[in-house]
C-alpha cells in the first residue's frame, strides 16, 4: 500500500512538472502580496422516529482559515502560508462532540532566484501542531458508557522543520522544494512519555521521559493549484521527509487535496481529502475526508 502510493505520488510530480513547463511565468510585481479565506463547512442528517430505513441525527462543521502574505523584490521571493481547520460533529445519543479535523500549520520558503531561470536556492520553515485535546473513545465494561482517553493537545504533538535547499517555482500555482540537510523537531507534552511502563519512541518517536525528538534528514515539499472547470479549482500538497538517523526507509507523506467548486462569491461545495503515513506516530495510514457546502469569506 505505501509503495503504491509513493509510485502515485511520483507520477503526479512528474505530471504536474510537465505541466507547469508548459504554461509561461507569471510576471508578479515586486511588494507584498496578502489575500485570504475563511470557509465554513456544514453537513447535517435528521431522522424522526418512524423513519424505517435506518439511520442516526448528527450534525457536522468544519472551519478553515488560509492567510498568505507573500513578498517579491527582484530576484527575491518569501512565501508565507498560515493554514487553520477545525472540524466538530456530533451524532445523536453520543456523550460527546467527536473531531474530524484540527490543524495548524505556518509554511514559510524564502528563495533567491538563480540567474534568469525559474530555479532558486532556497530556506524553508514548517510548523505544524492542532488546536484542541485528542481522545481515544472507549466502553466502560461495567457501566457501558462512553469513556475517553486523552492523548494529544496542542503542542503534543507539534512539528518544526527547517533547512536550505533548491526550489523550482513556475509563478504562484507550482513550487517545487527539495531540501537534503532538512532539520526536525518533535515537541511533545513530558506527561505522556513519563508514565510508568512508557516505553522509548511509542509517542510520536520521543524517548521515555523526554519532552523532544531530533531528526537530521531529507525534505521534499510540491505545491500545485489549476483550474479544472470555470468556478473549480484544485490544489495538490504533498510533503515527503526521510530520516537520516532512525529508518531512512520509513518515509513521512502528508499529502492533501483541496477540491473548490464555486456556487458564488459566497457558496461553495468543498472535498478535503488527507493522506499521513508517520510510523512515529502509528504504522498504518492516517486517511480523513470532508465534504460539504461552504460559506466563504475573502480578505
Amino acid at each position: 500500500m505505501k509503495k503504491t502510493l509513493l509510485f502515485a505520488f511520483s507520477l503526479m510530480l512528474s505530471i504536474t512538472i510537465s505541466y507547469a513547463q508548459e504554461e509561461e511565468n507569471d510576471t508578479i510585481p515586486n511588494g507584498w502580496k496578502k489575500e485570504g479565506n475563511v470557509q465554513l463547512l456544514f453537513n447535517q442528517s435528521a431522522f424522526n422516529k418512524e423513519w424505517t430505513g435506518g439511520g442516526t441525527s448528527s450534525v457536522a462543521g468544519n472551519l478553515t482559515v488560509d492567510y498568505e502574505f507573500n513578498y517579491r523584490m527582484n530576484e527575491f521571493t518569501w512565501d508565507n502560508k498560515i493554514i487553520a481547520n477545525y472540524g466538530l460533529t456530533k451524532v445523536k445519543g453520543d456523550e460527546f462532540a467527536r473531531k474530524t479535523s484540527d490543524r495548524l500549520e505556518l509554511n514559510s520558503i524564502a528563495g533567491k532566484q538563480i540567474e534568469e531561470t525559474d530555479f532558486y536556492y532556497s530556506w524553508f520553515l514548517n510548523f505544524r501542531t492542532q488546536f484542541a485535546k485528542g481522545y481515544e473513545f472507549g466502553e466502560d465494561p461495567e457501566t457501558g458508557e462512553t469513556i475517553r482517553t486523552e492523548t494529544t493537545h496542542f503542542m503534543s504533538p507539534a512539528y518544526l522543520q527547517s533547512g536550505p535547499g533548491i526550489m523550482y517555482k513556475k509563478g504562484d500555482n507550482f513550487v517545487l522544494n527539495l531540501a537534503p540537510a532538512t532539520a526536525r523537531f518533535i515537541f511533545v507534552d513530558k506527561d505522556f512519555t513519563s508514565v510508568e511502563g512508557y516505553e522509548d519512541g511509542q509517542y510520536f518517536g520521543v524517548d521515555q521521559g523526554k519532552s523532544m525528538r531530533f531528526e537530521l534528514g531529507a525534505a521534499l515539499s510540491a505545491f500545485l493549484s489549476y483550474e479544472v472547470l470555470e468556478n473549480v479549482n484544485m490544489e495538490h500538497s504533498l510533503s515527503l521527509y526521510s530520516n537520516y538517523l532512525d529508518k531512512p526507509g520509513n518515509v513521512d507523506i502528508d499529502y492533501l487535496l483541496n477540491l473548490e467548486m464555486g456556487i458564488n462569491d459566497y457558496l461553495s461545495a468543498n472535498l478535503i481529502f488527507q493522506a499521513i503515513y508517520d510510523d512515529n506516530a502509528v504504522a498504518a495510514f492516517q486517511i480523513r475526508e470532508v465534504f460539504g457546502l461552504g460559506v466563504n469569506f475573502g480578505f
